[in-house]
């Protein structure tokens, strides 16, 4: 791999034009700033000390002119230059720098002189450069006529300068190749986390669920990790549901398949009196009633992961509809020894559609006669409660473990050791279709008492915000149930 292309590659390079860019922004800001910080300080300390000089300088005879100057040179460790004009000639006087005798002659026509001559009462200042060098120079005039020059080399401040810009450069240099290598570590560890998860996202995608996807990191790649670890998790889950649906459907339609086989053979090939081919008609109706049930859930389930599944919100009465759920379950309840009972109170409007608010109880009781022993009371009741309708089923059976209570509405669950074998997917059904409808479905179960509850809105302004809810979290929620199932 182009190393460039890794992130280990681009993250140094990353850092290394930012130590670039910072080093360059420190010699074109920083420096400049720092040089003309120093400047203006020299000329400053001069502008201070200059008028103290030139008044002595100006009360001096000839015969102390001179010493006066050489002191004054010592003082402000600068050379002092005295101009007297005569009238319209600008004489210079010889002047002495250090105790060495130099002619003044190489500041006759210097600028800030000239300046200075016309600026009276006012002191001017500046830089000027003379023979490659620079100076720092205030020109002061006096009320008599001359002018003071004084002139400070600025060659030790210009080479602390050129020295901060060298250590600037050389430390600039160091910390970037300490950028380079630091950030090619710090991002060849970083990418090894990265590697590492990408391997348990292909292990993932090859259905491998049976390592946890682990990064002992606090950041933002921990935190991913966690996810995809949530997400290995919800997909073995899925698998592991997906193939107990898989034998379980196997089985469901094995068994009645079987038993329509054989009863066909016995009928073809021996002569039956007409008392057994009835029974052997009756029980042949039965397996294809429960192939045809399991088959109309699975195109239910379908149609609810493609969303097409429609309902329709409209007012239904939920006290008429107990008393039809009733008359249709009661031969099936007397048969199988269940007293159902009915108790209505007052009348009981709700939002939804009937047709499928009927495919919900009809599940919730199916439900309560073949998983209870036979005799067990169950009761179909309507009311309401803080403005909600409710559709509740209740029986007297033996319950519902609290350990499965948060499961009976995933899809191809099923209760071990249940008392009617099943798909697993009645009650995932009845809650995608009550949350269709803008409304809920519900499970209070303890020992000797369980009941289910459909709830439904009242109102149709309610029913459409409860809807919009639901569709939004059943689209997540489908998309990766679809997703594992394919």
């Amino acid at each position: 791999m182009n190393p460039l292309r890794s992130v280990g590659g681009r993250l140094a390079l990353a850092l290394a034009v930012v130590v670039a860019g910072a080093l360059l922004l420190a010699d074109l800001i920083v420096v400049p700033s720092l040089e003309r910080h120093l400047i203006d300080s020299k000329l400053s300390q001069l502008r201070h000390d200059t008028p103290a000089i030139a008044a002595r300088l100006g009360n001096s005879t000839d015969y102390e002119l001179h010493a006066r100057i050489v002191k004054a040179a010592e003082q402000l460790d600068a050379r002092v230059i005295y101009f007297e004009p005569q009238g319209f000639r600008r004489n210079v006087l010889t002047v002495f720098d250090d105790s060495s005798s130099v002619t003044s002659a190489d500041v006759e026509n210097d600028p800030m002189v000239v300046r200075a001559f016309d600026a009276y009462p006012k002191l001017v200042s500046g830089t000027v450069t003379s023979g490659d060098k620079e100076y720092a120079e205030v020109g002061y005039p006096l009320v008599t006529g001359p002018v003071v020059l004084v002139r400070a080399s600025l060659r030790d401040t210009l080479q602390s300068i050129h020295q901060v810009r060298r250590r600037l450069v050389i430390a600039g240099l160091i910390a970037l190749l300490a950028s380079l290598l630091v950030g090619y570590l710090a991002a060849t560890l970083f990418a090894r986390r990265i590697r590492r998860l990408e391997r348990a996202a292909h292990r993932i995608a090859a259905g491998d669920f049976s390592e946890p996807v682990v990064d002992r990191g606090r950041d933002e790649l921990g935190q991913l990790a966690v996810a995809f670890d949530d997400m290995r998790q919800r997909l073995a889950q899925l698998e592991h549901a997906r193939r107990e649906f898989i034998a379980n459907a196997s089985h469901e339609l094995r068994t009645p398949l079987f038993s329509l086989g054989g009863f066909l053979e016995i009928m073809d090939d021996e002569e039956l009196d007409p008392a057994t081919q009835a029974e052997f008609m009756a029980t042949m109706r039965e397996q294809v009633a429960r192939l045809t049930k399991l088959a109309t859930e699975l195109l239910d389930l379908s149609r609810l992961d493609a969303g097409r599944m429609t309902v329709e919100h409209e007012f239904v009465d939920l006290t008429a509809l107990a008393e039809v759920l009733a008359d249709e379950f009661r031969a099936v309840a007397l048969s199988r020894g269940h007293p159902l009972a009915v108790e209505n109170g007052i009348e009981t409007r709700a939002v939804g559609d009937e047709e499928r608010a009927l495919q919900i109880g009809r599940i919730l009781i199916e439900n309560a006669l073949l998983h209870t022993p036979p005799g067990t009371p169950v009761r179909i009741a309507t009311a309401e409660r803080d403005g909600t309708a409710l559709l509740t089923v209740e029986d007297e059976g033996p319950g519902i473990p609290a350990e499965h209570t948060g499961h009976v509405f995933e899809r191809f669950y099923r209760l071990e050791g249940s008392l009617a074998s099943g798909s697993g997917l009645g009650l995932a059904i009845a809650r995608e279709l009550a949350e269709l409808m803008g409304g809920s479905l519900e499970l209070q179960a303890r020992p000797g008492r369980t009941v289910f509850a459909l709830l439904l809105p009242t109102d149709r302004s309610d029913a459409d915000i409860s809807r919009e809810n639901g569709d939004m979290s059943q689209m997540g929620q489908m998309a990766s149930e679809k997703a594992s199932l394919q």
